[in-house]
């Protein structure tokens, strides 16, 4: 079944490459990228299917074969566009050949939000390691958001969480349990409730907190969560996932650690950190393996079945990635910030 796929992500990229190549028009071209990046195209459906290949091996060599599309279609995009910008900027110089007033600026492109593309970008390395991706709702039960994940009514970690609750009441609900996910681990309940083991997943997502904002939080942010389920899992595998990732999304300069922590949904836990090629450390985000009570939860019995679980803020990536000051920048619309990425 992976040559199968292999072939298909081949031919699929054969024929956007050929799509490309074929576009006489700057317009044309921006709606063929339009249409081979959506997740209804040929390739976004390929991906979507990965979480059905069985082995892990041919899910890593699928995800690696999808990356190097998409990097063929982009480069390809780019040398296309480079063409057709020249020409038209040729045909506008021999038009107005005789007007030696007018000075036109050639029109912009625009592209996608800092926050966007961080996503986009760990999405594909997470893929490339054997990952699929889960989604899950925003507007969540205080079961799936707090009690599936070892904090019943009264854990003291629920004080750490802000919580924003709505009137809605789902049908046998019970009034003020219906609230905004203030993270999204409970992605990660409703992937154990829907799937069964292995599970190798990623979630990334809104999420909402009663915070105020200021240079380093926002009311609204966005999170990315890693769930392994599988026999024979170890803090071993964890810490070697997020050495992989390290390695993929900062580069070879740069290495991990883990320093012991606390989480009411892992046991034991850790917070991990990257360090820079400078030797400086930078905290990350949380992880450790999945504590026995959100298997059970889940429905997944910890006597057969291990795991491990990570989460990082995907915002705070992109704001280390980018130098950026100050994270309301990047929601204020000021166009000579966005101009800047």
């Amino acid at each position: 079944m992976i040559e199968q796929v292999l072939d298909e992500v081949s031919t699929v990229t054969d024929a956007a490459v050929a799509e490309i190549v074929a576009c006489d028009e700057l317009a044309t071209l921006d709606a063929v990228v339009s249409r081979h990046r959506s997740k209804k195209s040929g390739l976004g459906a390929i991906k979507s299917r990965l979480g059905s290949l069985d082995q892990v091996e041919d899910r890593k060599r699928a995800g690696a074969a999808v990356n190097e599309a998409y990097t063929r279609i982009e480069q390809a995009v780019e040398e296309r566009r480079a063409v057709l910008a020249d020409a038209a900027i040729n045909a506008t110089i021999d038009a107005e050949a005789m007007d030696l007033t007018e000075h036109r600026r050639p029109s912009t492109r625009g592209h996608l939000h800092l926050v966007t593309q961080a996503w986009e970008r760990l999405e594909d390395v997470f893929v490339g390691l054997g990952f699929t991706v889960a989604e899950g709702p925003e507007v969540e039960t205080d079961w799936h958001n707090f009690e599936a994940l070892n904090m019943s009514e009264g854990h003291p970690a629920r004080g750490e969480f802000d919580t924003l609750f709505v009137d809605h009441v789902p049908p046998g609900g019970t009034p003020g349990a219906t609230l905004l996910r203030t993270h999204t681990s409970p992605v990660q309940i409703r992937t154990m409730l829907t799937s069964e083991p292995p599970i190798y997943v990623i979630a990334p997502g809104r999420v909402f907190r009663r915070d105020t904002p200021d240079a380093t939080h926002m009311p609204v942010f966005h999170q990315i969560e890693g769930l392994v389920i599988d026999r024979g899992i170890s803090m071993a595998d964890l810490a070697g996932t997020i050495e992989a990732f390290t390695k993929e999304f900062f580069g070879a300069g740069f290495t991990s650690r883990l320093r012991p922590s606390y989480f009411p949904f892992t046991e034991p836990s850790a917070e991990f950190d990257i360090r820079r090629p400078d030797g400086s450390w930078l905290e990350l985000g949380g992880c450790g393996m999945v504590h026995p009570e959100v298997l059970r939860a889940g429905g997944i019995d910890p006597e057969e079945w291990s795991g491990f679980a990570f989460g990082f803020g995907i915002d705070r990536m992109a704001v280390m990635r980018h130098q950026v000051a100050d994270i309301r920048d990047m929601y204020s619309n000021d166009i000579r910030f966005i101009e800047q990425f």
